[in-house]
């Protein structure tokens, strides 16, 4: 016998609509509905229960709710059904209620059940409440197109497959938030190591490469041994030993642009980021104050005073409205001073640089002159500016040396001239007093011997870098950067020079190519990366350079086909900027009030549901939501093998203490290792144990 449309929703019915708005639903469940076990949904299910979703018919379809809280209400009054005599007494009987968060429409088609974010019709007052079969509720759950990554099951219904887009999930950037142990590395590295493996699946050719980029910053080195299984993966570590399958992390200083040296050597707006961006143009440049010929020196110098005076022409500072008096003469003795007559000059050097003094001394006035409002005329300068070119033509510098130089543009210099050239161009600024500070923290970094193997290499091919970190043509790359070893006031401004060169390596290709190159870069305890900071303050700390670098890009990168992932134990302390940008979340057990508050904060109120499970969520557990995922999921990450999860267990107290696990100690080796010294007697093996 078979059974209407009409009877077979009246079997499935539980409850009725008692209350309804934009964003809530109170259903009234009935008498005959299941107490704990639905048995007519096709297999046995919990019902109610939280989290758990019901439907609503509607004209469209169905309007799917997901279940937030269950009560009950004592009646004074029984629920009848139907005409039965209760009796001469009616006792009071307690009525079972549950409120419903509208998530989606569940329309049908000719290839089954579809869902659709979002309601276009609303139920009414008084509509029945039925509970979803078993293909409808699937339907549900594996909802979406392009499901192509398998991530793990869903524990609400019947451990359904979740499955989710890659463009969805790292175009729009992802946020995966949890305290440590929830699993939230290892859900990091699954993603990963899933999204490659459903690609090279989908390849016709087993021996096509996967043509992927994936980027991670790991500042506590746990990647290392997730992914040492995979040959094509390079692993970038700082002082490499030899025979660990590791490569040498490279960061060339000449990487760095003015705001991360700024960063790094704390300046002041003022008077030190001048002071560098002259360096800077100058090293780059080529005028690096080596010792070279006398006239090839007096080109350089000639060069380095024309571009102080031109930029400080339509600037002003350090003289304030120039050429109103501050120094400014005392500047002009001074550099006139170095262009002087030799007999190792050739004649017409010699008079071109004889007609320049002559011009300085013409200009001299008397004191009660010199210190009137205006010290030199605009064309003073020009015809002083003319003959300095004069002289640096007759020197042997090339015109096309006057072309204006990015400071920030990636050309090579070694740290030793960039000191000569922040020292020479101090003292043509008349900033010598102010850089005392500066320099001692540059020649810091360039003798630190625990970065010297990071920073100093002007040999390296901007073009290798880029082939190497960010991946060749039609290969598949995965970078794992090891920052663990990295002193921490160097980290910030290393991490924001890799950031930054991705970014930037990614706005040419689309400038050249006219299309995007799909990127992801990862960031592993993301807390250390985009920290908040004082917006009011003068932030020129390494850590707010970093965190701004990410900031773009978390506002900029998905033009370019830059996405990020973020992990992170304190959303609480990251940037609002960057935590706001991302349009997906994966969200670990939580217990922090204020960490909660904030993942509140960030989603809309018809999600905040399920979010009420996050204290309670077991390890390996999380909730999925936002755009890449079409409904608020709960999902259980699929198991990945001991070998391939990041280095982050538990330390295993109670075996050490018992002797079940051994712990051999050689401080000696740890101490020469922390004080680079090198070993001479003592060999170590491939495990690391002394021989």
């Amino acid at each position: 016998m078979t059974t209407t449309p009409i009877e077979r929703l009246a079997s499935l019915r539980v409850g009725t609509v008692e209350y309804i708005s934009p964003d809530r639903i109170e259903v009234q469940l009935d008498i005959e509905s299941p107490e704990s076990v639905a048995l007519n949904t096709g297999t046995p299910r919990s019902f109610p229960r939280i989290n758990g979703y019901v439907m609503i018919p509607i004209d469209l379809g169905f309007v799917v709710g997901q279940v937030s809280w269950i009560t009950i209400q004592r009646s004074p009054y029984p629920k009848r059904s139907g005409f039965q005599d209760f009796g001469l007494i009616d006792l009071p009987f307690p009525l079972r209620k549950m409120e419903l968060q509208p998530v989606g429409t569940l329309v049908a088609t000719e290839h089954g059940y579809k869902f659709k974010r979002g309601l276009e019709a609303f139920p009414s007052v008084g509509d029945i409440v039925v509970l979803p079969m078993e293909d409808q509720l699937k339907s549900i759950i594996e909802s979406g197109e392009n499901r192509r990554v398998y991530i793990g099951n869903s524990p609400l219904v019947g451990n359904a497959k979740v499955m989710i887009d890659p463009d969805r999930l790292f175009g729009r950037h992802l946020a995966v938030l949890g305290n440590t142990g929830s699993g939230k590395s290892c859900s990091v590295a699954g993603l990963i190591r899933w999204s490659l493996e459903s690609a090279k699946a989908c390849l016709q050719n087993n021996e096509t490469p996967v043509n992927s980029r994936f980027i991670v910053l790991d500042p506590n080195g746990e990647y290392s041994k997730a992914f040492a299984d995979k040959k094509d993966a390079n692993i970038y570590t700082v002082n490499v030993e030899s025979g660990n399958g590791k490569k040498q992390l490279e960061v060339p200083l000449w990487f760095w642009n003015t705001d991360e040296w700024c960063g790094f050597t704390k300046a002041s707006p003022k008077t030190h980021r001048t002071t560098i961006v002259h360096a800077l143009k100058s090293v780059r440049s080529g005028n690096v104050f080596e010792e070279v010929s006398k006239q090839s020196e007096l080109a350089s110098f000639v060069r380095t005073v024309i571009n102080t005076i031109e930029v400080y022409k339509s600037k002003g500072s350090p003289w304030g409205n120039f050429p109103a008096p501050k120094n400014f003469r005392e500047s002009l003795q001074k550099w006139n001073a170095g262009v002087v007559t030799d007999d190792a000059y050739s004649q017409e050097l010699n008079e071109a640089i004889a007609a320049f003094n002559s011009k300085v001394n013409d200009f001299e006035r008397p004191r009660a002159v010199q210190y009137a409002n205006q010290d030199y005329i605009k064309g003073e300068v020009d015809t002083l500016i003319s003959l300095l070119k004069v002289v640096f033509a007759k020197a042997g510098g090339r015109e096309e040396e006057f072309l204006p130089i990015d400071e920030d543009c990636p050309i090579p210099f070694t740290g030793e001239n960039f000191m000569r050239s922040v020292e020479a161009n101090a003292e043509l600024l008349n900033t010598t007093e102010y850089i005392v500070t500066l320099m001692p923290r540059i020649k810091t970094l360039l003798s630190d011997v625990r970065v010297k193997g990071v920073i100093d290499n002007k040999d390296l091919k901007l073009s290798d870098w880029l082939s190497d970190y960010i991946g060749a043509d039609n290969k598949e790359s995965l970078s794992i950067i090891d920052l663990s070893l990295l002193p921490s006031d160097v980290t910030s401004i290393v991490t924001a020079v890799i950031a930054r060169m991705v970014f930037e390596a990614q706005q040419r290709y689309l400038k050249l190519n006219k299309e995007c190159l799909p990127t992801v870069l990862v960031m592993e305890e993301a807390h250390y990366f985009v920290k908040r900071y004082n917006e009011d303050a003068e932030n020129t700390s390494p850590t707010s350079q970093c965190c701004k670098v990410f900031e773009k890009i978390a506002r900029e990168g998905r033009k370019f086909g830059l996405g990020l992932v973020l992990s992170s134990q304190r959303p609480s302390e990251l940037s609002p900027t960057v935590l706001s940008q991302c349009n997906s979340f994966l969200l670990h057990r939580i217990t922090n009030d204020r960490d909660q508050e904030l993942i509140h904060r960030l989603l809309p109120d018809n999600m905040r549901g399920i979010l009420r499970e996050m204290p309670s969520l077991p390890s390996q557990y999380a909730v999925l939501l936002g755009w890449a995922s079409e409904l608020p999921v709960i999902v259980k990450m699929r198991t990945l093998p001991k070998s391939q999860c990041p280095q982050s267990d538990d330390p295993d107290y109670w075996d050490v203490w018992t002797g079940l696990k051994e712990r051999k100690i050689n401080w000696e080796r740890i101490s020469e290792d922390w004080q680079n010294r090198k070993r001479s007697t003592t060999e170590v093996s491939e495990d690391g144990i002394d021989n």
